[in-house]
């Protein structure tokens, strides 16, 4: 059995932590409490998070004595621990004891010294804290229930060796059967073993067991973009297939994910007429320090955080354009209700039928905060989400701990769904430079 002491931003992260421990002892420090009093007023996931922390707490109450201790269906204990004067001595009088994260140090450091041989292990996902606590003798770790390896992040893209003959049926019949371990959705590149030069691009269909060619895009392309590399070719190729519910598109700056995304979801819906819209949003996170309250109004107020969507428009419609095709602007689109941009801040509560939704910067939401839009989409919507795990605005997750990545590695094995890792940047030869050396 161990003893886990839970910070603050353990519970605001995730809620249902306090459910995570299997069969061993939660103590929450009262100064969390506090804490999340401070937080239940916000209007924002923070603030959720902090109420349903809250409502369990006080559900769990009705069971007995939270100071006591309430065991939980897992088999393990929860606790509330108080804070006296006696408890701040085992911290180093350079730590203030007017600080909560001290404070919850101090906590942990009673719970060590009145443990006998029970391990006692500080969660915080606060670095300083977990430096502090190893710095006084006590175990910290990070909460990692969500957690995922960037450096192993699924692909969702292999290459395979096979006999020339292989490449040369694929060609000829237009699939070739496929008995090895791979993915549904999966984008394969089959190289003949004897001439790497001869080549096919193929995608794994995992209920025929097949490798299918990718979706050509034709001389017109997908609302005149044409893809400028095998990323693209498979990003392209899962974002106009139907059958796909949920793409995920993962990648520096500059490869193309939004642009691909808002191209396909601009033919699927205006051309094609498979979906009655297409909803465009992405979570409002500043990049260095917030400008405040902006004026106007709710249009004029969410210009700044909208205007990367409304160029990639322009530019598609542009492209359009200059074909002679359409000369509409993304404001006449919006009018005709073929296009919808709106933060994720409005969400929450919708059901969403029959649409080609985009989440772009993904990367700056929690997985639980993934897991609420996700659940919105209703019968033949189809959900893209698209981001760049290691440019985050967000404090409180990072690579690994987003909800991007944590959805890729929760859904790279079901059949309605795909995923690319987009590695070439095709923005400017500046961009690519510059997202590769700084």
């Amino acid at each position: 059995m161990k003893i886990f002491v839970l910070d603050t931003n353990v519970l605001l992260h995730d809620p249902l932590a306090l459910f995570r421990f299997q069969e061993n002892t939660i103590l929450i420090p009262i100064t969390v409490i506090e804490e999340i009093d401070r937080f239940k007023k916000d209007m924002n996931e923070t603030g959720r998070n902090a109420r349903q922390v809250s409502r369990i707490l006080d559900e769990l109450r009705q069971k007995g004595s939270l100071s006591a201790g309430i065991t939980l269906e897992s088999g393990g204990n929860l606790r509330v621990a108080l804070l006296n004067n006696e408890m701040l001595r085992h911290i180093p009088s350079e730590l203030s004891d007017q600080k909560s994260d001290n404070r919850i140090l101090a906590v942990a450091a009673e719970a060590k010294n009145a443990a006998d041989q029970i391990p006692v292990i500080l969660v915080t996902k606060d670095t300083n804290l977990r430096i502090k606590a190893d710095a006084i003798g006590i175990d910290a770790q990070d909460y990692e229930s969500d957690k995922v390896d960037i450096s192993e992040l699924y692909s969702g893209f292999s290459e395979i060796d096979v006999p020339s003959e292989t490449v040369d049926r694929f060609y000829g019949q237009g699939w070739v059967e496929f008995s090895e371990n791979l993915l549904p959705n999966q984008y394969v590149v089959m190289r003949d073993v004897g001439n790497p030069s001869h080549s096919a691009l193929a995608k794994y269909v995992s209920d025929q067991k097949k490798l299918v060619p990718v979706i050509k895009t034709g001389k017109e392309g997908v609302w005149s973009i044409h893809p400028r590399n095998r990323e693209q070719t498979c990003a392209l190729d899962a974002l106009m297939d139907d059958s796909i519910k949920i793409v995920t598109l993962v990648g520096k700056a500059g490869t193309g994910k939004t642009l691909l995304a808002i191209a396909a979801g601009l033919q699927k819906a205006a051309e094609e007429n498979v979906y009655n819209r297409l909803l465009v949003s992405r979570p409002v996170f500043p990049m260095g320090k917030d400008l405040g309250f902006l004026p106007g109004d709710i249009e004029e107020k969410l210009a700044p955080w909208m205007q990367p969507i409304f160029d990639n428009v322009e530019l598609l419609l542009s492209g359009h354009e200059a074909e002679k095709r359409h000369s509409k602007g993304y404001r006449e689109l919006m009018a005709m209700g073929i296009m919808e941009i709106e933060p994720l801040t409005y969400i929450r509560g919708r059901s969403i039928p029959n649409q080609f939704l985009i989440v772009d910067e993904a990367q700056n939401l929690t997985p639980h905060e993934i897991k609420t839009i996700v659940t919105r989409a209703g019968e033949g919507t189809k959900v893209v989400l698209t981001g760049d795990p290691y440019q985050i605005d967000n404090p409180y997750v990072d690579s690994s701990s987003n909800g991007l990545t944590y959805l890729v590695e929760r859904f790279k094995g079901q059949d309605i769904s795909a995923h690319i890792t987009m590695m070439k940047g095709e923005r400017s030869a500046l961009a690519e430079l510059a997202a590769n050396l700084l």
